[in-house]
C-alpha cells in the first residue's frame, strides 16, 4: 500500500502549462481553477483529464475518552445516531451529495453499536470504540495496521467500480480530540495551538480540553507514525489514512476535507511524502487548528466557507470545482481554435 510513485512529468507539466495557457482567456485569468486543472492532469498523467463517477466514503468510529464527556458536549452514542441519520438520508453530506451526483459510502470502522446487516452500511468495524486512552493506548499496533488495509481494500472495490476522485468524510464524537493530538505529534506543536471547539466547546470547554489532552500527550513517546496512529487514533481515523494511501497507490484524485481527514493525512505523508501528490484542498475549516495543517503542508484550499461540520460537507461542495477545472481544460477554445488574436493575453 505504500508503493505510491511521484507525479512528476516535466514534459507533461510543460505540455499542460501551453495548453491552458492558449485557451481564450488572459493569462493566469481562471485562478485557482487553472492550478487545479494543471494537478489533476499531473495526476492523471495526460493532458485531457476526466472526473470519473466520485464518491465521498465516510468513515465512522467511536472514542473510549468520549465516555467520560470531559471533552465532547455531545454523548458518545451520537456517532450511532448520525450513522443511522447518513443511512436514511437526512445528513448534510447527504444533501450535498445528491446535489452534486456524487455516490456516498458509509464505513462502520468501530461505532460502538450493533447496525443491522440490512443496513447499507460497509462492516469494516475494528471494535466496539477506541480504549481512553488517558489510560492506554487508544488501540493496538494490529488495531491500526488492520484498519489501514481494511481501509485500502475498501478503496481498492471503489476504484474498481471506475471512480477516479475519491473525498472522505468522518464521523465519531471526540475525533477532534485525536485530531489534535495527531497534530502535535506530527507537526511538533504544543497540544493547547492545536485544540479548537470541536462540535462547540466554549472556551472554558476548550481551556479544559487542552489541559486534559496535554496530559495525555506526555503520557506517550511514539516512535513511528503507526504508533502516534495507534495510541492517538480513532479507527476511523487510522482507516482515513489506510484510505489516502491506497487512493494514492492507485493514482486517484484525493479530495481532502477539513481538520479529521487532513490529521490523518499528516500520518499518511509521515509514512509517505508522495501521497501530497494527488491531494487537492477542498476548504478551510473553522476549526482552529485545520490552517495551520494547510500552512505545514504548503495547501490552499478551494474554499473558505466557515464550516466545521466534517462528514466530507467541504469534499462534496469542491468536487463541482474540479469538474469545471477539467471541463474548461478540455472543452474551452483555443486562441487558434477561435480565430482570436493571442494579443489579448498580453491585456
Amino acid at each position: 500500500m505504500e508503493n505510491i510513485s511521484s507525479i512528476k512529468n516535466q514534459e507533461l507539466e510543460v505540455a499542460l502549462q501551453k495548453k491552458i495557457d492558449l485557451k481564450t482567456k488572459p493569462l493566469g485569468a481562471l485562478g485557482d481553477l487553472e492550478h487545479v486543472a494543471f494537478r489533476i492532469g499531473c495526476i492523471q498523467n495526460t493532458e485531457n483529464p476526466k472526473i470519473v463517477n466520485p464518491t465521498i466514503v465516510v468513515f465512522a468510529g467511536d472514542h473510549g475518552i468520549a465516555k467520560k464527556g470531559e471533552v465532547n458536549p455531545f454523548p458518545q452514542e451520537v456517532t450511532a445516531q448520525m450513522v443511522y441519520n447518513f443511512v436514511n438520508g437526512g445528513a448534510a453530506i447527504n444533501v450535498f451529495t445528491k446535489t452534486n451526483d456524487i455516490n456516498l459510502k458509509v464505513v462502520d470502522a468501530g461505532v460502538n453499536h450493533n447496525f443491522e446487516n440490512n443496513l447499507n452500511i460497509i462492516d469494516a468495524k475494528i471494535a466496539f470504540g477506541t480504549k481512553n486512552y488517558q489510560e492506554e493506548p487508544a488501540m493496538t499496533l494490529q488495531q491500526c495496521q488492520n484498519a489501514i488495509v481494511k481501509a485500502g481494500d475498501i478503496i481498492s472495490m471503489v476504484h474498481s467500480e471506475g471512480c477516479n476522485t475519491i473525498g472522505f468524510g468522518e464521523m465519531g464524537i471526540s475525533n477532534t480530540s485525536s485530531a489534535s493530538l495527531l497534530m502535535a505529534y506530527f507537526m511538533n506543536k504544543p497540544v493547547a495551538e492545536c485544540v479548537g471547539s470541536g462540535t462547540g466547546l466554549n472556551s472554558e470547554g476548550i481551556n479544559k480540553k487542552s489541559n486534559i489532552l496535554s496530559d495525555v500527550y506526555k503520557k506517550y513517546k511514539p516512535q513511528t507514525p503507526k504508533e502516534a496512529l495507534s495510541i492517538f487514533g480513532g479507527f476511523e481515523i487510522a482507516m482515513l489514512c489506510g484510505a489516502i494511501l491506497k487512493a494514492a497507490e492507485l493514482k486517484m484524485i484525493i479530495v481532502i476535507d477539513g481538520f479529521i481527514v487532513s490529521s490523518a493525512l499528516l500520518a499518511a505523508q509521515a509514512i509517505n511524502k508522495n501521497v501530497l501528490d494527488y491531494c487537492v484542498f477542498a476548504h478551510n475549516s473553522n476549526e482552529q487548528g485545520h490552517i495551520k495543517i494547510l500552512d505545514f503542508l504548503n495547501s490552499k484550499p478551494l474554499l473558505s466557507l466557515g464550516l466545521r461540520l466534517g462528514e466530507g460537507t467541504g469534499a462534496a461542495l469542491s468536487i463541482p470545482l474540479l469538474k469545471a477545472s477539467v471541463d474548461f481544460l478540455n472543452n474551452m477554445a483555443s486562441f487558434e481554435s477561435a480565430g482570436v488574436s493571442s494579443e489579448i493575453e498580453k491585456n
